[in-house]
């Protein structure tokens, strides 16, 4: 009889499974209702479940709900899949869950989608390697911070926390850019982590005297950038850290 009333229970449980499958994929439900079942099925992962989820990803109010139950129910395949979906958004979806696994073999698919020519794929596929260890993802981190941009100076955030050695030569490097948020940024990772050996260039950026204004800073009127003002700041973060670390100092 206890093992009849345990089948029972199962069955049960299962059915009440399927309705909310049911309930949120039905286009007639209200958005509150499909979100609450989409939520009420976070944790199962039987293949119904997930194949449901995969649905769900396309669409827009059910998307982040969909994406962190497939991340949950450990449904690595049904995400890689996503990632490759022609829909950017869905790809940006997918890829930080992925990234949240920490798996090896899944750093090349993460890597790439980082140097995506789209904006929204590239961060969130950056996001995804976030997740990841310094040792194992500085390999991957490094080519994307040496080309600069938006996710470049992220990148190369990122390898300047990890204190990797690669974060100064690339900031050197992009320190001769034209771009100016690039020059910045490598001033930032300057001043924490250069030494004398940089003084040279950034005073000639000091003498300049130089203020830039650059475009599609955000809405309305920005305020231009003061090189010359970040590069004498930079100057003085250097020199003290450096007098800072001195023997008997």
């Amino acid at each position: 009889m206890k093992g009849l009333l345990l089948f029972a229970s199962a069955a049960v449980t299962l059915l009440a499974g399927d309705s909310r499958v049911d309930r949120m994929l039905d286009s007639k439900a209200t958005t509150a209702q499909r979100a609450d079942a989409c939520f009420e099925l976070r944790g199962r992962s039987e293949p119904e479940v997930r194949e449901a989820m995969s649905r769900a990803l396309h669409l827009t109010f059910l998307r982040a709900c969909a994406a962190e139950n497939l991340r949950r129910a450990g449904a690595i395949e049904d995400l890689k899949t996503a990632a490759e979906d022609p829909d950017p958004e869905i790809q940006a979806a997918a890829l930080p869950a992925l990234g949240s696994f920490r798996k090896t073999d899944l750093l090349p698919l993460l890597a790439s989608k980082a140097a995506d020519p789209n904006l929204l794929v590239a961060t969130n596929a950056l996001r995804g390697l976030t997740f990841y260890d310094a040792a194992v993802v500085t390999p991957a981190l490094e080519p994307l911070a040496s080309k600069g941009g938006i996710v470049g100076i992220q990148a190369l955030n990122l390898l300047a926390s990890f204190k990797a050695r690669s974060a100064v030569t690339i900031a050197r490097a992009l320190l001769q850019s034209g771009d100016i948020p690039d020059k910045v940024s490598a001033m930032g990772v300057l001043g924490e982590q250069g030494d004398a050996s940089d003084l040279p260039a950034l005073r000639g950026i000091a003498a300049s005297k130089q203020q830039v204004a650059v475009r599609q800073r955000g809405f309305g009127l920005m305020p231009p950038i003061d090189l010359s003002q970040a590069a004498r700041n930079t100057i003085r973060e250097i020199q003290n850290r450096t007098a800072a670390e001195r023997p008997g100092a």
